[in-house]
């Protein structure tokens, strides 16, 4: 049983971007309650990537090596190649790598991801969403993944509007 009915994004935040050419790089930090070693296994195994993330991978993402990964809403999968799993600190992979160093009893959780400058406000505002999703599942009380066109439901496009005022970006048009 999920609760997705009563979830609501809170505003912004935790996000910057480095600007440079067609592709920028999207950071968004996150402080979770969670040790690294349970947030990394929510990172690379596919049946916890399942519950959270905006994509499924055919294998683990926790060794270098090649895995078919598929992003929520789009019909191809990627082939997509690990080149860095270093647990329970650095995954890299494809245009993204994450970064987890403990805090206290949590972690620190912080994601680098190369995206399309034109639609880097909405992967702000999707892996806010799915960041929300993974925090909630950690703790025990899931969300049910809200990825692809069913984050429209959730508040994503105010989020968008206000990574692209944290940004000082016109907000991409839709559609």
């Amino acid at each position: 049983m999920t609760d997705s009915q009563h979830y609501t994004p809170g505003p912004a935040y935790g996000a910057d971007v480095r600007k440079g050419g067609e592709k920028w790089t999207l950071i968004l930090v996150r402080e979770l309650r969670h040790g690294p070693e349970k947030v990394w296994e929510a990172l690379t195994d596919p049946a916890h990537l399942r519950e959270w993330a905006p994509f499924e991978v055919d294998g683990s993402l926790g060794a270098v090596g090649t895995v078919k990964l598929t992003w929520i809403g789009t019909p191809t999968a990627i082939e997509t190649k690990v080149t860095r799993a270093d647990p329970p600190k650095v995954l890299e992979y494809s245009d993204t790598r994450w970064e987890l160093e403990p805090l206290g009893s949590g972690t620190r959780l912080t994601l680098w991801h190369n995206i399309d400058r034109r639609y880097v406000s909405w992967g702000a505002a999707g892996w806010h969403i799915a960041f929300d999703v993974l925090d909630r599942l950690l703790s025990g009380t899931p969300l049910g993944r809200i990825a692809g066109a069913e984050a429209m439901k959730f508040g994503w496009q105010r989020l968008v509007a206000e990574y692209s005022k944290q940004f000082d970006m016109e907000p991409p048009k839709w559609g």
